[in-house]
């Protein structure tokens, strides 16, 4: 059985039953889950039809592609909200960057810990904190009074970057260029474990020496570990995709589309900020 190194949908809900048109084509997305009643969280209980309750109908694809997009669409709303308040205020960046980041990080842990990824209040209220916070720190990054490149014009490329590759990566699980194998999982996996550790290092080295390793200096390194975290990024979108078809093809509750729509926006938001930086080191340049 294959899982998403994003840890959003490792605990999403599973069922075995019956098949819908997914992401994929069969032979990239195809793969077993365990029965919904064996989950060892919980689910059963949660999720299990009673005389009471109707019985929830199987999610689709059109379930995903609706609350990915109510999700990004109050991460954008939020966003230009923060830009434009930080534009008019600049000691607000700072403030938003705090307090966007911490409470978008602590919902997530929730989410993720607590077994709430198909909770719609706390995955639109992750979506609102981010774009709170994505907004404060594009401006930061393109505004010359905090050392940013200067011009907005950098975020338009970011996004347009952003939903590139997510529509490149698409295709390319779309049409099985790439398989998404228990190896590739494992392989993925321990990237993103190198990049982590690399990131942490870089920090806490920065507390001793300035710039650290270098990663994050705007040099040549810095340029390069860029295009590495890019392309991880890029390739966990795979990782998604079949995790989403799993769960559309395993029959898991409608529900469960709202924690795919966190997983998600969690990597478009990863992929974006990695690509505005990498933006900025070649202005800079």
């Amino acid at each position: 059985m294959r899982t998403s190194s994003n840890p959003i949908f490792k605990n999403l809900p599973r069922q075995q039953g019956g098949g819908y048109a997914g992401f994929g084509s069969a032979a990239a997305g195809a793969g077993q889950y365990a029965q919904y009643g064996q989950q060892p969280y919980g689910y059963e209980q949660q999720y299990q039809p009673s005389q009471t309750a109707p019985a929830t109908r199987p999610m689709t694809i059109d379930d995903v592609v609706t609350k990915t997009g109510i999700t990004l669409g109050v991460v954008t709303v939020a966003a230009i909200l923060s830009y434009g308040l930080t534009s008019a205020n600049h000691s607000l960046a700072p403030l938003f960057v705090v307090v966007g980041g911490l409470v978008g990080f602590v919902l997530v842990m929730i989410a993720t810990f607590g077994r709430k990824q198909d909770n719609p209040a706390i995955v639109l209220s992750y979506a609102a904190a981010e774009g709170l916070f994505l907004g404060a720190l594009s401006f930061m990054f393109t505004n010359v009074a905090f050392g940013g490149v200067g011009g907005s014009g950098l975020i338009a490329q970011a996004v347009l970057g952003t939903f590139g590759v997510f529509f490149g990566m698409l295709v390319v699980y779309k049409t099985g260029a790439i398989r998404v194998t228990p190896r590739f999982t494992r392989m993925m996996f321990g990237a993103m474990i190198g990049v982590l550790v690399l990131m942490l290092g870089n920090l806490i080295a920065a507390l001793f020496t300035p710039g650290g390793f270098g990663l994050r200096s705007g040099g040549t390194i810095s340029i390069i570990f860029s295009l590495v975290v890019i392309a991880i990024a890029a390739f966990s979108f795979l990782l998604d995709f079949d995790a989403a078809d799993q769960l559309i093809r395993a029959q898991a509750p409608e529900k469960a589309a709202w924690g795919v729509a966190l997983g998600l926006t969690v990597t478009l938001v990863w992929l974006y900020l990695e690509i505005l930086r990498l933006l900025s080191y070649l202005q800079n340049d």
